[in-house]
């Protein structure tokens, strides 16, 4: 029925005892734990060993050269194209720095520079440090501590000291100071030292080169003071507003690159030379290159002039017109036979610089092809140990991991694990997560017994954290409550009456949840509930419907068991109302309630007590009929007034639903019924009273006990317009 427009005309009062309101993502794709480490393994190991092997079997002196010339050709491109690839990416780095402070001029006038400088220096390993000097004269840094027993400011950094912020922030008003804070590896800091300074940015090479330069790029080898190293700076002016800003500029000494050849020789005994256009040796993996006394002065050794006289007389021997990708020569010295590589860098980077390798033919000679024999023996001998021994371990580990897993899916879905033994395991750390999940099983069993289980689930499969507050939702509530609970207590011993009780509590909380709904809480002899929340829940005034039929359904059920007792029936009043309510959580942070609040739940409150005035087991509003619709049979009660509330409300008897089932489809009878009902409630509205009281009559004929056609015959026939004694009644009684 279609709420409409009322005529004026005495409308029920019904008032609460109190006189106040009644409050109330898809799977990702994953792999057994067992398998993935036995596959890892065998495509970490076999791999290798098969290339170590093929690598050896070229026993013969021709394959062994062209192999030779092969490794060599291969490492001058890698190493080439890696030292490229470094410097580009640092280029990159700096350069994108420098856009930043062109973009943002205020992010390096501050230390909020410290940080982006520092998440710039992880970027790459080579980088000794990163920072920016400013026009003002200051001048903030991310470093590396590369060596801790280095002073800095005469004291030594603080142990576990791995980076540090430098700031130099010139100052009108004081002097200057040079300051440095120590980080450890987690960024976490550890101290901090200062010292009076003269050091000004803009009077650096590296910022002037920079300036001079325009554009992003590359010093020329020079000392750096603050480290006593020596090595290159990567610089990038940066201008605002067409003035100069500033200077973002990062270093790389030469003993990195020293490290980074020796530790990618061509064979064991090859050596690697970094070159500049004159022959000055930049950088050598077996560190015959010796820069000068205590780094005082930038001093480069020629070629010809390191320890290793092997490399002087290789390169003496090096073609006199270069290709244009360098050369690969060989030359024999003492009956030895090597091979040489040399190329240029100029051209990808724009430097002067080449790539010099040196390595003695004799690494790859037939002696490998025995070697390599031997090694697949013994590499598969091991590999198929390693593969027993994994094995074994990973069983260990995967096979309680899986049970566990199984455990925990039972826990999130609040079901039941008791069937699932708890797993021990020699793994202590195992064995100690079984006892924790066990713990954690009994505790959220614990946990759902005393809160909505559908907040619980959504706890369980979000991180959300329980806080206080709400949000406005449209839900359905339902209040449920035992009719006459005093005369029962009467007539019942106090252990009979609290066991049909808690029989009955159990019945409503197993329908609820069937319907998808949420216990908010028991009250004495009655609950509350409500449905769309903390999930949404579309046809939620449906749900609600089907549960108040299948709770009634199953008390007569009880009734039916109980009545062979000797014991008076129970009876349950059920009143549901559809409405804009406030959810959430409510108390505070020590204790918190997930509840409903609103007039909405005081007007489901009201319709519960209306079936005391009407002879009704199950009340519902116009809101929830509406919400319903045709899958509910219902037929209208009255139109009655809530305290506090201004407008009126039409209420309705559930009587069936379709679509949950047979046994709540109503029968014939039941639907002629609510037809008629419906007629001579129209009839009322509509003021012909003859036609509504000859309708009501019709139902009688029907059924002669319906009180909801007995009470509206003798409050019309009598000329009262409303049941001023039933609202009496539930002012001052129970209901």
């Amino acid at each position: 029925m279609m709420q409409r427009d009322m005529p004026e005309k005495p409308t029920t009062l019904i008032e609460d005892a109190s006189d106040g309101p009644v409050r109330s993502g898809r799977r990702r794709f994953s792999v057994p734990l067992k398998a993935t480490i036995l596959v890892v393994f065998v495509l970490t190991t076999v791999p290798v060993l098969g290339a170590i092997v093929e690598i050896n079997r070229r026993s013969s002196d021709k394959v062994a050269r062209a192999h030779a010339a092969e490794m060599v050709e291969r490492f001058r491109t890698e190493t080439i194209r890696e030292i490229v690839t470094e410097f580009d990416a640092l280029i990159s780095v700096i350069t994108t720095a420098a856009e930043l402070g062109r973009e943002a001029p205020d992010i390096f006038t501050d230390n909020r520079a410290l940080r982006y400088l520092f998440s710039l220096l992880q970027q790459s390993e080579t980088m000794l440090n990163v920072y920016v000097g400013l026009e003002d004269g200051s001048f903030r840094q991310a470093r590396r501590i590369q060596d801790p027993t280095a002073e800095i400011h005469g004291v030594l950094p603080p142990p576990g000291s791995e980076y540090a912020y430098r700031l130099v922030e010139p100052s009108q008003d004081a002097p200057t100071m040079d300051r440095y804070i120590f980080l450890d590896v987690d960024r976490n800091e550890l101290g901090e030292v200062a010292a009076e300074t003269g050091y000004d940015p803009r009077r650096r090479p590296w910022y002037n080169f920079g300036v001079s330069a325009g554009t992003t790029t590359i010093t020329d080898p020079e000392l750096f003071w603050a480290f006593g190293l020596l090595g290159f700076t990567v610089a990038a002016p940066y201008s605002v507003d067409g003035a100069l800003a500033g200077v973002v500029a990062a270093d790389v000494t030469l003993d990195s690159f020293s490290d980074y050849l020796a530790q990618k020789p061509v064979s064991p005994n090859s050596v690697s030379l970094l070159l500049d256009d004159r022959g000055l040796v930049l950088a050598a993996s077996d560190g015959s290159a010796n820069y000068g006394a205590d780094n005082q002065r930038v001093a480069l050794p020629h070629v010809a002039d390191v320890e290793n006289r092997l490399v002087s007389l290789a390169y003496s021997q090096r073609p006199e017109v270069e290709g244009d990708d360098g050369e690969v020569y060989g030359f024999t010295y003492n009956g030895a036979d090597y091979i040489v590589g040399l190329s240029s860098f100029e051209e990808d980077l724009g430097k002067p610089w080449r790539l010099m390798v040196l390595t003695p033919l004799s690494d790859f000679t037939a002696e490998f092809a025995r070697n390599s024999r031997q090694m697949l023996i013994i590499g598969l001998a091991a590999i198929a140990v390693q593969l027993t021994i994994i094995y074994i371990i990973a069983s260990l580990v995967a096979s309680p991991l899986q049970r566990l897993a199984m455990k925990v899916t039972r826990i999130q879905s609040l079901e039941s694990s008791a069937d699932l033994p708890l797993p021990r395991s020699r793994v202590r750390e195992v064995d100690m997560l079984s006892h924790a999940i066990d713990t954690l099983d009994t505790a959220v069993q614990s946990f759902a017994r005393f809160v909505p289980i559908g907040l619980v689930r959504e706890l369980l499969k979000s991180d959300r954290k329980l806080e206080l507050g709400g949000q406005s939702r449209f839900l359905t509530i339902l209040f449920c409550d035992v009719e006459a609970f005093s005369t029962l207590a009467e007539r019942i011993a106090a252990r009979d009456l609290l066991a049909r009780i808690s029989t009955l509590l159990s019945v409503v909380n197993k329908r609820v949840h069937e319907e998808r709904g949420t216990i908010d809480k028991f009250i004495g002899d009655g609950v509350m509930a409500f449905w769309g929340a903390p999930a949404a829940l579309d046809d939620h005034a449906w749900h609600g419907c089907v549960a108040a039929l299948a709770i009634q359904r199953d008390l007569d059920r009880l009734n039916a068991e109980w009545r062979s007792d000797d014991a008076p029936e129970m009876r349950l009043r059920i009143g549901i109302h559809s409405d804009v309510v406030l959810v959430g959580n409510v108390g505070s942070k020590e204790r918190m309630s997930y509840t409903v609040l609103g007039d909405g739940v005081n007007i489901a409150s009201r319709l519960e007590g209306c079936n005391k005035i009407y002879g009704t087991l199950v009340c519902i509003s116009h809101d929830t009929f509406r919400e319903a619709g045709d899958r509910v049979c219902v037929r209208p009660i009255d139109e009655v007034y809530v305290k506090g509330r201004r407008a009126s409300v039409i209420i309705y008897e559930l009587m069936g639903a379709y679509g949950a089932g047979e046994l709540f489809v109503p029968d014939p009878e039941t639907v002629e019924v609510a037809r008629i009902t419906r007629q001579a409630f129209d009839a009322l509205v509509a003021g012909d009273k003859v036609a509504a009281v000859s309708a009501y009559r019709a139902v009688l004929a029907i059924r002669p006990d319906d009180p909801v056609a007995k009470l509206h015959v003798e409050r019309l026939e009598a000329g009262k317009d409303l049941p001023g004694g039933a609202v009496r009644m539930l002012g001052n009684g129970d209901g």
